[in-house]
């Protein structure tokens, strides 16, 4: 006999996908052209060098501040209210995985569950925070005997069998993961849900003059000097609060409008957001063909040579992205053109303080130096991974410029540089990868010293630039 739910304690680094098709009011699989504009993870083959043990990076504030949307009470549980106002830290990340035992509303069903107010829930709905797959997925070898009890009754072939839902789909289908729209949205016996109950927030949206950070208004597009502390488009637990969503409020626009690339959150720029679904097609084959330029300003702490600049990235999808100055077999080019650097002064005191950089304890924080970068090929983190790679991380990179300092006290920790500590084994490689893994900090909060400053397409007939960086120190007349 089920429990009312099961809140499962599946590791959410193995089970969690981001996936961007919209729920319906009754949850089913969704249409064929919805699952085109689904977002997934392709599964990579193993590797030595792709570690098979859970690595967790922090990715929230150390600090262990209480937000305003959760407070003690007398009894040492937490209350929850609601999701705004924004609280300026993030909670740790709790998820929570539950499978239905009887049919009802799936706001009412959660609630329930957690024991979280309906509001609150109803917040997370909005957030895009919980999703949902027909099917019980296939739980993790670190799932409990009762968890892995539950997945087989739920999913034993008797049981599917009697649910409408799932005809004319495979089980493989069925267990395909969606994001749930709509609070007044049905459940049936044996849904999954996954409940992100602590989203990542954004509290810079919140701060940002968003009419002062538009560069471009057209009838296809919008361009935006993207603010450094904010998402493009959003994340698996929040897709409230991000640029294209405040923009397309402040524009007063009845249709969302649409991300054509991305920019990591630390970093500020240029961004172009579609206002159509042909502009975003087009936009997106532009890019594919190479027909979009991108440049990049970024403020290093040690000087990097003009040139081309190569390495192979890691094909995983998990930070920090490793780089290899050496050819391996399935790793992708990656390639940038530096073409200046001049030096300027390291930001002082009053910048750093209004700009909330993180101080990663680089020795000498007298000169730094300005390069300007053209990017030949465009993978996340790219530039924040070549550059550390080669000595000269990004001032206030807390997830590479650790590593660049362990690498400059013991030049061969990294397993992938040329001068390097030689393996006779695959499990000392392996070794060799975790620990350096483990010398990355974390994903920065706050702004970093890498501005995207100009794109342009068609040519150069369509070109925008994004103004002064934040280390440029405006005089006052």
């Amino acid at each position: 006999m089920l429990a009312s739910c099961v809140a499962a304690s599946i590791s959410s680094a193995l089970v969690s996908r981001s996936f961007w098709a919209a729920g319906r009011r009754t949850l089913s699989a969704p249409t064929s052209s919805a699952l085109r504009n689904c977002r997934r993870r392709s599964r990579k083959k193993d590797q030595w060098w792709a570690p098979k043990a859970k690595i967790v990076l922090p990715r929230a504030s150390e600090a262990n501040v209480i937000p305003t949307e959760r407070r003690a009470s007398a009894d040492g549980h937490t209350e929850y209210s609601r999701l705004l106002p924004c609280p300026s830290h993030n909670m740790v990340p709790r998820i929570e995985h539950l499978v239905v035992s009887e049919d009802g509303n799936v706001l009412d069903y959660i609630s329930k569950a957690l024991r979280l107010p309906s509001k609150y829930v109803a917040d997370l709905i909005q957030f895009g925070a919980i999703h949902y797959a027909l099917v019980c997925p296939k739980p993790p070898p670190t799932a409990t005997p009762e968890q892995v009890k539950i997945y087989r009754e739920v999913t034993e072939a008797s049981v599917l069998q009697r649910r409408s839902s799932l005809k004319g789909k495979t089980v493989r289908e069925a267990q395909k993961t969606y994001r749930i729209a709509d609070a007044n949205a049905f459940v049936e016996a044996g849904t999954y849900l996954r409940v992100h109950v602590h989203p990542k927030r954004f509290p810079r949206c919140y701060e940002i003059d968003w009419k002062s950070r538009i560069i471009a208004v057209t009838d296809s597009y919008v361009v935006l000097n993207k603010p450094a502390a904010t998402s493009v488009g959003g994340s698996s637990d929040n897709i409230e609060e991000t640029c294209a969503t405040f923009v397309s409020r402040v524009l007063g626009l009845d249709t969302p409008l649409k991300t054509t690339h991305q920019i990591d959150n630390c970093t500020e720029g240029c961004l172009v957001l579609a206002k159509t679904k042909e502009f975003c097609s087009v936009f997106h084959g532009m890019i594919r063909e190479k027909q979009v330029k991108k440049l990049y300003l970024a403020l290093t702490a040690e000087p990097v040579p003009t040139g081309i600049i190569s390495h192979y990235m890691r094909p995983v999808n998990l930070a920090p992205r490793l780089v290899s100055r050496e050819f391996i077999e399935g790793w992708h080019l990656c390639q940038l053109e530096v073409l200046e650097c001049k030096e300027v002064p390291w930001p002082n005191t009053d910048v750093v303080k209004t700009h909330k950089i993180e101080d990663c304890e680089w020795p000498s924080k007298k000169t730094a130096y300005e390069c300007k970068i053209n990017l030949l090929t465009g993978k996340t983190h790219q530039v924040r991974a070549q550059l550390a790679a080669i000595g000269a991380p990004i001032i206030g990179d807390l997830m590479y410029m650790p590593a660049a300092l362990a690498a400059n006290s013991n030049p061969l920790i990294n397993p992938f540089d040329k001068q390097r500590k030689e393996c006779s084994s695959d499990g000392d490689k392996l070794a060799a990868a975790v620990e350096w893994i483990s010398c990355h900090g974390k994903e920065p909060n706050s702004a970093i010293g890498l501005q995207a400053s100009q794109i342009s397409w068609n040519d150069g007939n369509c070109s925008y630039e994004a103004g002064p960086p934040w280390w440029i120190v405006k005089k006052q007349i």
